[in-house]
């Protein structure tokens, strides 16, 4: 419980950096580019490359700086290019995204099974549980019925988003970036 607790603590240190509110700025700018680029399957399916800026934040700066950076992001993300109502729940959905992700990877080893658990524990409590909670909400359709459409696609892109991340984050260890921001 005490690593726990100085996770936190570290992680919220981070924020009175220069550095990282400047790296956090630039990796928020690449998100919110890459954001122009998501396919939109209907109303409740999205599939697009936003998470590789904001869960390289996360890894790179904690639970409490990727809580904050994931919650920011989806209010910029709703006054730059609104798809639909301002609805808090997915505002949340970022933070604990954020916190969940940093938790899991801020100074630990990395390794493609630790991602891929991660991804998995992010996808069924964030994405297919309290996301779909909150279409079925906006929507006004049942969440059994929009579930199985997103669990399909959290299937097919869970091990394509953990490779992607695995190979973005040990090109940034490779190349000392992280060094650098720890």
């Amino acid at each position: 419980m005490k690593n726990f607790i100085t996770l936190f603590t570290h992680s919220g240190r981070e924020l009175k950096k220069l550095r990282c509110i400047t790296l956090l700025a630039m990796l928020g700018a690449i998100s919110m580019v890459l954001g122009y680029f998501t396919i939109s399957i209907g109303n409740f399916l999205k599939i697009g490359f936003t998470f590789l800026p904001n869960q390289t934040a996360f890894y790179l700066f904690g639970p409490v700086a990727g809580g904050i950076f994931g919650g920011a992001m989806d209010i910029l993300n709703y006054f730059i290019k609104p798809t639909g109502p301002f609805f808090f729940g997915f505002t949340f959905d970022a933070i604990l995204s954020g916190v969940i992700f940093g938790a899991f990877l801020y100074k630990k080893p990395l390794s493609i099974k630790r991602i891929f658990i991660v991804s998995a524990v992010e996808m069924i409590i964030v994405n297919l549980i309290l996301h779909t909670y909150w279409l079925s909400i906006l929507q006004g359709k049942a969440f059994l019925a929009l579930l199985p459409l997103r669990a399909l696609k959290s299937i097919i892109m869970l091990p394509i988003e953990t490779i992607l991340l695995f190979t973005l984050l040990k090109y940034l260890e490779s190349s000392g970036i992280k060094k650098i921001f720890q």
